[in-house]
């Protein structure tokens, strides 16, 4: 049967992305983008609906497209430019539950996709080395955006239990890179010289943007319920990473870490880090994908390993200096610590 998708949050990159690869799919014969803003990129046979999320307007606007598929691409990790930290949560939570009532109306309905975040884990010292699914809500909810997570997954796994008919599928990304990306985590591991926090060595494992968009669109396609682990198989230290791209690093003591890299952040155009990275990079976080591999059936392209050096290599001509005075960025650094 034809299928007709509906993509919330298609101006990010990972709605668009995904536009992308289904509009070369014969077997979708309708697509539909929702946002508050156009996408920047040209869609050749995406209907652009131009609609906030937080508005109820959503509840009229969803049933008119008659989709089978509803993919939620407009959770926000990081604050948008120029706007408070705060709209993070009208957006993710509030505007949620304006999508879910929107989709409560819509008898069409087979499946709901939603692009969420390993962060629901948490980032704790004694954390397992792979969180399971089932592993979710055991550590303590330290961050607004962790908070945000929590509470948006129950409000999805409710919606789950009262109409068992659609499936839900929630997919946990773990932080995604890429030599195009442009978000905190990349800006930061471009650094010339990256602050690292002092006494801590995380295990970090970074999903392939590429992996990211194939593991959306494979879950487009699978009939698959409930929690997903997306990430890539293995882990590895934040150290080791920096010595493989050949990056120098200053440890800072971790109290001073986001008020340092706040402040060398915006000197050098890389922009502070949110709460949740902060403790990201302090004790790092690995999630099993089995399940992607099994229920979904996608098999990430690159490992973490893999992952990493095809960011660096690639990223190399794209630094943010063209030419680091590496002494003038420590004395600088060690200005900001005292």
């Amino acid at each position: 049967m034809a299928r007709r998708v509906v993509i919330i949050g298609v101006a990010t990159h990972w709605g668009t992305e995904l536009a992308r690869r289904l509009e070369r799919d014969p077997q979708v014969e309708y697509i539909a983008g929702i946002d508050d803003r156009e996408p920047t990129a040209d869609l050749e046979r995406t209907e652009f609906l131009h609609a906030d999320i937080r508005n109820p307007v959503l509840a009229r606007l969803l049933p008119v497209t008659e989709a089978d598929t509803v993919v939620h691409c407009g959770i926000l990790w990081y604050p948008a430019p120029g706007k408070p930290a705060r709209a993070l949560h009208d957006i993710n939570v509030i505007g949620t539950l304006q999508l879910l009532a929107a989709c409560e109306r819509t008898p069409t309905l087979e499946r709901i996709v939603v692009r969420g975040s390993a962060a629901i884990y948490g980032c704790e010292p004694a954390a397992p080395l792979f969180h399971t699914e089932e592993l979710a809500g055991k550590a303590p909810l330290r961050t607004r955006f962790q908070r945000d997570v929590a509470e948006l997954e129950s409000y999805f796994d409710n919606f789950a239990k009262r109409h068992p008919q659609i499936r839900c599928a929630m997919l946990r990304f773990q932080p995604e890179i890429a030599p195009g990306l442009d978000v905190p985590l990349t800006r930061y591991l471009r650094l010339p010289i990256v602050p690292t926090q002092l006494g801590f060595d995380p295990r970090l494992q970074l999903l392939h943007a590429e992996d990211a968009t194939g593991a959306l669109l494979a879950a487009v396609r699978a009939n698959v319920r409930g929690p997903v682990n997306v990430a890539p198989t293995g882990a590895l230290s934040l150290s080791r990473i920096l010595r493989s791209a050949a990056r120098p690093s200053i440890p800072v003591p971790h109290p001073l870490f986001e008020p340092a890299l706040g402040r060398l952040g915006v000197e050098l155009g890389a922009g502070p880090l949110v709460a949740d990275a902060v403790r990201f990079l302090r004790y790092g976080r690995g999630i099993d994908n089995r399940r992607l591999i099994e229920d979904v059936g996608y098999r990430p392209r690159y490992d973490a390993a893999a992952a990493v050096a095809d960011f660096f290599t690639k990223s190399d001509s794209r630094r943010i200096l063209p030419s680091a005075d590496l002494g003038g960025l420590v004395r600088r650094l060690a200005g900001v610590l005292r």
